[in-house]
This record gives structure tokens, C-alpha cells and sequence, in this order.
């Protein structure tokens, strides 16, 4: 039986189109889980996808869970990191070390904060309906790098996965959500960095169950 409960317009992206969500489950927790954050990290919008289709067979978690399998449709579309505008939006959310700096291109974190229409409707969906977790999809060296209090989760996940759990991805990010959330909002947040042009098999078979044990852990 199929516990699907609804598909939902999360927001608008910088050229116009629609950011499609998912809502699961009607008690416990309220859990987000973001993918495509950068457009070209195929990877984490590959999980997604694999959790959604789970998600829409069978639903039987004590959580109230919103996923947003493509949060970079933009991105996503061109193949590219930043959104249409490009403009990176892991750095461009209005954290307290919010710097209009480029430290790389790549970076580039927009003209003030907060200043794309994505991460307008992030705010205003963390402000409206404040996740206890946050679990956020992307891809570069493998790694869960963990904001807050993230250890019972991100411990299950490792042990099916074999990836490190670390607090320091090693660079800084500024305007980043683990930084948003994880350390300044206290809802604890992990960043779940694939292994760049991991198989997609590898991510349905040992990934989406191993993200859904974890999330087990947080059911009320």
C-alpha cells in the first residue's frame, strides 16, 4: 500500500519554473531531505529519486518528511553547479558569516544574501515548518560532514555506506545550510557528500536503504 500523501510547488527557481516537493507521513518529526543543490552533482538527485520512488511504494515511518529531489532545477537543467543567474546557492543562504567575497567563481555567493528566489522558499520553509533534521544530497569526495547533533543518524549510515563522518569539510562555507542549520538554528543537518560519478546501481542498492535506516532513527 502506497503511503504517498502529496506533491507540492516548494517555490519558484531564478528563471521561473516551479521546484516540485514531496510530502510523506502525517506524525513524527519533521525531516527535510534536499538534493540538487548543485545541478551538476547528478549523484545526490540520483538518491532522490531512488528515495521517491521507495517513498511512493510504501511509507511506514513515524515522520512527517518533505523531500525536494531537485532543489537546483536551474542547475540542474544546464548541467552546472550554480543556478541560472550563477550564482551558488550553498553559499549564498543568509548565515552570520555570509561574505559577498568570491573566493572561486565556482562560489560565487550573489549580491547580498539570500538574494535568490530558491533559497527564499528554503527560508521560508525552515521558518514555517522548522525540520528537527535535515539530511542534504551531494556529491564530491565521500563523506557524511555533520552540523549539530548528527551522530545517531549519520553512525547508521556509515555503517552501511563506510563513509567517514566529519565535522570539517576542510574549506570554509560561508552561506552554506549546514551552517544555517546545523550550527546556527540547532536543527542538526548532514551534509552527505558522494563519491563524485558513483554508479548509479551502487547509490540505489547501498545508499537510498542506508538513508533510510538512518531516518528511522528519528521516527517518534
Amino acid at each position: 500500500m502506497g503511503h504517498f500523501q502529496k506533491s507540492f510547488h516548494f517555490g519558484y527557481t531564478s528563471d521561473g519554473l516551479s521546484i516540485p516537493a514531496y510530502k510523506f507521513g502525517d506524525k513524527g518529526p519533521e525531516i527535510l531531505i534536499l538534493a540538487g543543490v548543485h545541478g551538476d552533482e547528478i549523484e545526490g538527485i540520483q538518491a532522490a529519486n531512488g528515495l521517491l520512488q521507495k517513498f511512493s511504494q510504501s511509507f511506514p515511518y513515524k515522520l512527517n518528511l518533505t523531500l525536494v529531489p531537485i532543489f537546483n532545477l536551474d542547475g540542474a537543467l544546464r548541467s552546472q553547479r550554480k543556478n541560472a543567474r550563477e550564482i551558488d546557492l550553498n553559499r549564498n543562504l543568509p548565515t552570520q558569516d555570509w561574505s559577498p567575497e568570491v573566493a572561486k567563481v565556482k562560489y560565487n555567493p550573489g549580491p547580498h544574501a539570500n538574494s535568490e528566489p530558491e533559497n527564499n522558499a528554503l527560508v521560508e520553509h525552515i521558518k514555517n515548518k522548522p525540520p528537527k533534521f535535515i539530511i542534504t544530497l551531494h556529491s564530491w569526495k565521500p563523506m557524511l560532514n555533520i552540523n549539530g547533533d548528527c551522530h545517531a543518524v549519520a553512525n547508521v549510515i556509515a555503517s552501511h555506506t563506510g563513509y567517514i563522518i566529519t565535522e570539517d569539510i576542510g574549506y570554509p562555507t560561508p552561506g552554506s545550510l549546514g551552517t544555517y542549520c546545523g550550527l546556527e538554528r540547532q536543527i542538526p543537518t548532514i551534509t552527505y557528500e558522494f563519491e563524485r560519478l558513483l554508479a548509479p546501481e551502487k547509490i540505489l542498492k547501498t545508499h537510498v536503504p542506508a538513508i533510510i535506516e538512518g531516518l528511522k532513527v528519528l521516527e517518534a
